[in-house]
């Protein structure tokens, strides 16, 4: 019995150093740490564009508003498609119907809300793989019968050269800096302990567009100018200032 008690106290004596060698052990950072935020853009003409645009309608029942409605809607689409607009890009962004009432206070009239009728609308979201055809896809969606456009919004369909371009030119903005900080303080270098990233592929700018849309043939088109699009990275990153 001795030499089994003996045996198993061995054993368990034996794991005690197999549980301190699992023990994580983190040394921290003695070296000063410089922060930086770094962020650098790449612009570019975009390649892209989406236009939203639309049909309301209004009718004394709600049945005969969306039927209306549904009418105009199937004209515009059919002229996108004529446009060139592939069925895919074309796609349903808000189907509202609304009951309509008059709050005009008129002479010797209640001045409880007059019911007038039902308003249908149907709204659409357009991708243009041609930003050229922006400006003629608007006058035609309104010659159509669309009731209201908006945009464009301009973007880059593939950002990745971008950004790539973008990281590239922050991080060596940040060594810059680093290695200036380190020098400005007295130390030999800078030396790169952790880094991350944001980013924003193909943000557009606020887009400008002039629209003109008039009933007379020699109406000017409307212009939608692309302008540039940007492709922005934001690092933040330290660096262990060394002697």
């Amino acid at each position: 019995m001795k030499s089994a008690l003996a045996l198993m106290t061995l054993a368990a004596s034996s794991l005690a150093p197999a549980a301190l060698a699992q023990t994580s052990v983190t040394v921290a950072e003695k070296a000063p740490i410089v922060t930086l935020n770094v962020t650098e853009t790449v612009e570019a003409v975009p390649d892209e564009a989406v236009v939203g645009t639309g049909v309301q309608t209004r009718a004394p029942t709600a049945v005969q508003a969306m039927r209306d409605n549904a009418a105009q809607m199937d004209k515009l689409i059919a002229t996108l498609a004529k446009a060139g607009i592939a069925k895919k890009d074309i796609q349903t962004s808000g189907i509202n119907l609304n009951p309509q009432y008059d709050y005009s206070n008129r002479a010797g009239q209640p001045t409880t809300p007059r019911f007038i009728g039902y308003e249908a609308s149907n709204q659409l979201s357009v991708k243009l793989h041609d930003v050229k055809k922006v400006g003629s896809l608007l006058d035609a969606m309104v010659a159509a019968g669309a009731t209201n456009v908006s945009g464009p919004s301009f973007s880059i369909s593939d950002p990745t050269p971008m950004l790539a371009q973008a990281r590239g030119a922050a991080l060596q903005s940040a060594k810059a800096q680093a290695e200036y900080y380190a020098q400005a303080a007295g130390y030999r270098s800078a030396r790169l302990v952790s880094i991350s990233e944001s980013n924003s592929g193909g943000r557009p700018p606020m887009p400008m567009m002039a629209r003109s849309f008039k009933e007379d043939a020699a109406a000017v088109a409307t212009q939608a100018e692309p302008g540039q699009v940007g492709s922005s990275v934001t690092l933040t990153v330290q660096y262990a200032l060394e002697r």
